[in-house]
């Protein structure tokens, strides 16, 4: 069942003016209930404000946005409530931080949803939780944490409204190592735990490999490839004239199969690349 739908999408910038520019065009999506899609493009390529169409932030010059079938702008009231159905992270989200404590912070949103303070405080605790903070850091300034805490607690006042829908614009941005892997392992959890629709915004074609069930190509302000990750992932040329390369462990796979060696061509992680040469090593054994 589709819980996103985009028909015809299109935003102008400038409209009007000698610096009109279309920022996306004629955008036509279909993302189904419980997918986990990664949207990748280069910069300027449109990703950002095609995301910030999904939950109202941007209304569009021309064509519809449909949520759970409804047409969001179709009065004020489905343009108010998709805030709360449709979450979006943006990039950097603790430089957003503001309140005096952690829990204040992650209750912000729940808050503006007019719930009970029982239903509230249930709420701040699950997604600190969720997100490995501990019942002390609630009580902190949120400017006190590490870069790595920030941004959990910026995702977890974003969990904590519960959406249909969670979008993060490049999560790990701006990360350590293990901090990246830490949020990438949140987000996996958070999308099987929740069965909610997850969307990925990234440069990193890792990142979406490791966790995307589907892929958005973004390019010029115009979506040109929708699929499963392997399906997308197998146009590289395509890609790299899109100014996006792939992951350089596929790209380690194709020159071993240019030298003859039988290995699959859909190996986008780390983890897969093990697997396949494990396999391989198997049959070389037999």
């Amino acid at each position: 069942m589709s819980i996103l739908k985009t028909e015809n999408l299109s935003y102008v910038y400038n409209q009007g003016t000698p610096f009109e520019t279309a920022a996306i065009k004629n955008i036509n999506i279909d993302i189904e209930k419980g997918e986990l899609v990664g949207i990748i493009g280069h910069t300027g390529s449109g990703k950002s404000t095609l995301v910030q169409h999904f939950n109202g932030l941007l209304k569009p010059t021309e064509g519809k946005i449909f949520v759970d079938g409804v047409d969001i702008w179709q009065s004020k009231e489905t343009a108010k409530n998709v805030k709360f159905k449709v979450g979006l992270c943006f990039q950097y989200p603790e430089y957003q931080l503001f309140e005096e404590t952690v829990y204040k912070d992650i209750a912000f949103g729940p808050k503006n949803m007019k719930l009970e303070e029982s239903e509230i405080d249930e709420r701040v605790k699950k997604a600190a939780d969720f997100v490995g903070l501990k019942p002390s850091h609630l009580e902190k300034s949120p400017f006190d944490l590490s870069g790595g805490e920030k941004r959990r607690v910026a995702i977890a006042g974003v969990m904590a409204m519960e959406p249909k829908i969670l979008i993060l614009d490049e999560p790990t941005a701006g990360l350590d190592p293990k901090g990246r892997d830490v949020i990438l392992s949140l987000i996996k959890d958070y999308q099987k735990q929740t069965d909610s629709t997850v969307l990925i915004v990234s440069h990193s074609m890792e990142d979406v490999a490791k966790l995307a069930t589907k892929v958005l190509v973004m390019n010029k302000a115009e979506n040109t490839m929708y699929g499963e990750v392997g399906q997308v992932y197998s146009h590289a040329d395509e890609l790299r004239n899109m100014g996006l390369n792939i992951p350089q462990i596929t790209q380690i796979f194709s020159a071993l199969r240019k030298k003859g060696i039988k290995v699959s061509d859909e190996v986008f992680t780390i983890e897969q690349a093990v697997k396949e040469l494990l396999k391989y090593k198997g049959g070389l054994a037999q």
